[in-house]
Protein backbone atom coordinates (compact mmCIF):
# COMPACT_ATOMS: atom_id res chain seq x y z
CA UNK A 1 0.00 0.00 0.00
CA UNK A 2 1.46 3.38 -0.97
CA UNK A 3 1.56 6.61 1.04
CA UNK A 4 -1.53 8.16 -0.59
CA UNK A 5 -3.60 5.03 0.11
CA UNK A 6 -2.48 4.97 3.75
CA UNK A 7 -3.36 8.67 4.20
CA UNK A 8 -6.79 8.04 2.67
CA UNK A 9 -7.38 5.02 4.89
CA UNK A 10 -6.34 6.84 8.05
CA UNK A 11 -8.01 10.17 7.30
CA UNK A 12 -10.56 9.35 4.58
CA UNK A 13 -13.55 11.60 4.93
CA UNK A 14 -12.36 13.11 8.20
CA UNK A 15 -11.47 16.76 8.49
CA UNK A 16 -7.68 16.96 8.45
CA UNK A 17 -5.53 19.79 9.74
CA UNK A 18 -3.56 20.74 6.60
CA UNK A 19 -0.48 21.78 8.56
CA UNK A 20 -0.44 18.43 10.32
CA UNK A 21 -0.98 16.59 7.03
CA UNK A 22 1.87 18.55 5.46
CA UNK A 23 4.11 17.58 8.36
CA UNK A 24 3.11 13.94 7.95
CA UNK A 25 3.75 14.18 4.22
CA UNK A 26 7.21 15.64 4.74
CA UNK A 27 8.22 12.91 7.17
CA UNK A 28 6.27 10.21 5.33
CA UNK A 29 5.36 9.29 8.87
CA UNK A 30 2.38 7.14 8.05
CA UNK A 31 4.47 4.82 5.91
CA UNK A 32 6.82 4.43 8.84
CA UNK A 33 4.16 3.70 11.46
CA UNK A 34 5.01 0.40 13.02
CA UNK A 35 1.48 -0.27 14.25
CA UNK A 36 -1.98 0.96 13.25
CA UNK A 37 -5.04 0.77 15.51
CA UNK A 38 -8.70 1.17 14.47
CA UNK A 39 -11.40 1.65 17.11
CA UNK A 40 -14.93 0.67 16.08
CA UNK A 41 -18.42 1.30 17.43
CA UNK A 42 -21.80 1.52 15.72
CA UNK A 43 -22.06 5.11 14.48
CA UNK A 44 -18.54 6.45 15.10
CA UNK A 45 -19.83 9.41 17.13
CA UNK A 46 -19.55 8.30 20.79
CA UNK A 47 -17.35 5.40 21.85
CA UNK A 48 -14.88 4.92 18.99
CA UNK A 49 -13.98 8.62 18.56
CA UNK A 50 -13.56 8.80 22.32
CA UNK A 51 -11.23 5.80 22.16
CA UNK A 52 -9.31 7.39 19.29
CA UNK A 53 -8.85 10.63 21.22
CA UNK A 54 -7.90 8.96 24.50
CA UNK A 55 -5.47 6.62 22.74
CA UNK A 56 -3.83 9.49 20.81
CA UNK A 57 -3.29 11.29 24.10
CA UNK A 58 -1.73 8.19 25.67
CA UNK A 59 0.51 7.69 22.64
CA UNK A 60 1.82 11.23 23.06
CA UNK A 61 2.42 10.66 26.79
CA UNK A 62 4.40 7.50 26.02
CA UNK A 63 6.24 9.09 23.06
CA UNK A 64 4.69 6.52 20.70
CA UNK A 65 2.72 8.92 18.51
CA UNK A 66 5.39 8.81 15.80
CA UNK A 67 5.26 5.01 15.65
CA UNK A 68 1.58 4.18 16.15
CA UNK A 69 -1.24 5.30 13.86
CA UNK A 70 -4.82 5.51 15.12
CA UNK A 71 -8.27 6.02 13.60
CA UNK A 72 -11.90 5.20 14.35
CA UNK A 73 -14.90 4.10 12.32
CA UNK A 74 -18.46 2.84 12.65
CA UNK A 75 -20.12 -0.35 11.50
CA UNK A 76 -23.14 1.67 10.32
CA UNK A 77 -23.41 4.75 8.13
CA UNK A 78 -25.83 6.74 10.30
CA UNK A 79 -23.57 9.74 10.91
CA UNK A 80 -21.05 9.85 8.03
CA UNK A 81 -19.07 13.10 8.06
CA UNK A 82 -20.49 14.26 11.40
CA UNK A 83 -18.36 15.17 14.38
CA UNK A 84 -18.55 13.22 17.63
CA UNK A 85 -21.65 13.57 19.82
CA UNK A 86 -21.47 16.83 21.78
CA UNK A 87 -21.78 14.92 25.07
CA UNK A 88 -18.80 12.72 24.14
CA UNK A 89 -16.81 15.80 23.23
CA UNK A 90 -17.69 17.56 26.48
CA UNK A 91 -16.83 14.55 28.65
CA UNK A 92 -13.53 14.01 26.85
CA UNK A 93 -12.62 17.70 27.01
CA UNK A 94 -13.12 17.66 30.79
CA UNK A 95 -10.27 15.13 30.81
CA UNK A 96 -8.11 17.13 28.42
CA UNK A 97 -8.94 15.21 25.23
CA UNK A 98 -10.20 17.17 22.21
CA UNK A 99 -12.36 15.19 19.77
CA UNK A 100 -13.62 18.15 17.71
CA UNK A 101 -11.55 17.52 14.55
CA UNK A 102 -12.79 13.94 14.11
CA UNK A 103 -15.45 13.02 11.54
CA UNK A 104 -17.46 9.81 11.38
CA UNK A 105 -16.73 7.24 8.71
CA UNK A 106 -17.77 3.67 8.08
CA UNK A 107 -15.46 0.66 8.33
CA UNK A 108 -14.27 -0.55 4.91
CA UNK A 109 -13.02 -3.99 3.96
CA UNK A 110 -9.58 -2.48 3.21
CA UNK A 111 -9.28 -1.42 6.87
CA UNK A 112 -8.66 -5.03 7.86
CA UNK A 113 -5.50 -5.06 5.76
CA UNK A 114 -4.25 -1.64 6.88
CA UNK A 115 -4.72 -1.95 10.65
CA UNK A 116 -2.97 -4.42 12.95
CA UNK A 117 -5.61 -3.94 15.66
CA UNK A 118 -9.33 -3.59 14.88
CA UNK A 119 -10.91 -3.04 18.29
CA UNK A 120 -14.67 -3.07 18.75
CA UNK A 121 -16.54 -1.67 21.70
CA UNK A 122 -19.06 -4.52 22.03
CA UNK A 123 -20.08 -7.95 20.76
CA UNK A 124 -22.68 -6.50 18.37
CA UNK A 125 -19.94 -4.62 16.56
CA UNK A 126 -17.66 -7.67 16.61
CA UNK A 127 -20.43 -9.56 14.78
CA UNK A 128 -20.83 -6.74 12.24
CA UNK A 129 -17.07 -6.65 11.65
CA UNK A 130 -16.91 -10.43 11.19
CA UNK A 131 -19.57 -10.16 8.47
CA UNK A 132 -17.27 -8.03 6.27
CA UNK A 133 -13.81 -9.13 7.44
CA UNK A 134 -11.84 -11.35 5.08
CA UNK A 135 -11.01 -14.63 6.86
CA UNK A 136 -7.26 -14.00 6.81
CA UNK A 137 -7.69 -10.87 8.99
CA UNK A 138 -10.21 -12.12 11.57
CA UNK A 139 -7.48 -12.50 14.17
CA UNK A 140 -7.14 -8.69 14.22
CA UNK A 141 -10.74 -8.15 15.39
CA UNK A 142 -11.04 -7.98 19.18
CA UNK A 143 -12.86 -6.17 21.95
CA UNK A 144 -11.01 -3.15 23.33
CA UNK A 145 -11.62 -4.29 26.89
CA UNK A 146 -9.66 -7.48 26.31
CA UNK A 147 -6.78 -5.13 27.19
CA UNK A 148 -8.38 -4.32 30.56
CA UNK A 149 -9.20 -7.82 31.79
CA UNK A 150 -8.80 -6.68 35.41
CA UNK A 151 -12.10 -4.77 35.08
CA UNK A 152 -14.10 -7.97 34.54
CA UNK A 153 -16.13 -6.09 31.91
CA UNK A 154 -16.06 -7.12 28.26
CA UNK A 155 -17.99 -4.34 26.55
CA UNK A 156 -17.99 -0.55 26.48
CA UNK A 157 -21.71 0.29 26.70
CA UNK A 158 -23.29 2.69 24.21
CA UNK A 159 -24.03 5.94 26.11
CA UNK A 160 -26.06 7.52 23.29
CA UNK A 161 -29.53 7.09 24.80
CA UNK A 162 -28.49 7.46 28.43
CA UNK A 163 -27.52 10.28 30.74
CA UNK A 164 -24.27 12.17 31.13
CA UNK A 165 -22.91 9.64 33.64
CA UNK A 166 -22.82 7.08 30.83
CA UNK A 167 -20.27 9.16 28.95
CA UNK A 168 -18.06 9.33 32.05
CA UNK A 169 -18.32 5.56 32.47
CA UNK A 170 -17.36 5.10 28.82
CA UNK A 171 -14.28 7.25 29.36
CA UNK A 172 -13.28 5.26 32.45
CA UNK A 173 -13.52 1.98 30.55
CA UNK A 174 -11.79 3.31 27.44
CA UNK A 175 -8.93 4.79 29.47
CA UNK A 176 -8.32 1.39 31.10
CA UNK A 177 -8.48 -0.46 27.78
CA UNK A 178 -6.27 2.09 26.04
CA UNK A 179 -3.63 1.88 28.78
CA UNK A 180 -3.57 -1.91 28.47
CA UNK A 181 -3.30 -1.59 24.70
CA UNK A 182 -0.32 0.77 25.00
CA UNK A 183 1.40 -1.75 27.26
CA UNK A 184 0.63 -4.56 24.79
CA UNK A 185 2.07 -2.58 21.88
CA UNK A 186 5.18 -1.67 23.87
CA UNK A 187 5.67 -5.34 24.78
CA UNK A 188 5.04 -6.73 21.29
CA UNK A 189 7.03 -4.10 19.45
CA UNK A 190 9.74 -3.63 22.09
CA UNK A 191 8.98 0.02 22.81
CA UNK A 192 9.72 1.66 26.15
Amino acid sequence: MNYAQIVWRLFGSKKVDLQNLSELNNKRALEQKMVRVLFVCMGNICRSPTAEGVFRSLLEQHALDERVGVDSAGTHAYHLGHGPDRRSQAAALRRGVDLSAQRARRVEVADFEVFEYVLAMDEENIAALHEICPPEYRHKVQLLLEYAAHLNVREVPDPYYGGLNGFERVLDLIEAGAQGLVEDIKRKYKQT
